[in-house]
């Protein structure tokens, strides 16, 4: 061998040269999928909120004292259990439905103190003296001509989604009882359906609304 010439490299074994290979693919494919990865982080902490919410207090179970579909309720519980538990194992109102629990479908919204939340993103301690509304207690003028105008329309499929679409609809229109389209649109922003288009959806509220709908509802 020539002075300063390297050494050569010991020859590599089929099964170590595969194993090479192999890894030589699985490090090209990491450097085409890590620009997604990076947008994907990037897009949920767009999605994360501004400010984290307060801890639960210390210490074991709580009294939890609220009133729910207009009756007083009290039970002990874990601080951080969620709202979407308390309200279908504890409390037996299975109209509320379990489905992404990151806050991001809807399937789970209730009324509390009148505004639309999630149920599957609050902790007990949060609704501590909170007037809570489930599906199962909208049962006023204008929620009925909500559940009529679904009815009606054809406003579902499978249904699953349904009963967080009412508690945001009936929101909404209690706000607002004749919305734009896009003022329909922000208001189900939050709220998923994977089966009708939204097209009998946006009918429905069509129907349900006050007065003479903006055209462009339809």
């Amino acid at each position: 061998m020539p002075a300063g010439a390297p050494a050569p490299e010991p020859p590599v074994a089929a099964g170590e040269e595969g194993a090479a290979s192999a890894l030589a693919e699985l490090a090209s494919a990491q450097a085409v999928l890590a620009p997604e990865r990076l947008d994907a982080d990037a897009a949920r902490a767009e999605l994360a909120p501004a400010e984290a919410a307060p801890a639960p207090p210390a210490g074991g179970p709580l009294w939890l004292r609220f009133r729910l579909n207009g009756q007083r309720r009290e039970l002990r519980v874990d601080p951080s259990r969620r709202l979407l538990a308390v309200i279908r194992e504890d409390l037996g109102l299975t109209g509320t439905k379990r489905s992404c629990e990151i806050g991001r479908c809807g399937a789970c919204m209730v009324l509390v103190d009148g505004e639309p939340m999630n149920s599957c993103l609050l902790s007990a301690y949060q609704c501590q003296e909170a007037d809570i509304v489930t599906i199962e207690g909208l049962r006023d003028e204008r929620a009925e001509r909500v559940k009529s105008a679904f009815l009606e329309e054809g406003g579902f499929q499978c249904g699953y989604c349904t009963p967080g679409m009412v508690v945001s609809v009936t929101s909404m229109l209690a706000a607002n009882p004749c919305p734009s389209r896009a003022e329909t649109e922000e208001a189900l922003a939050g709220n998923i359906c994977r089966c009708t288009g939204y097209g009998s959806i946006f009918r429905a509220v069509c129907r349900a609304s006050a007065g003479e709908p903006d055209a462009n509802l339809i």
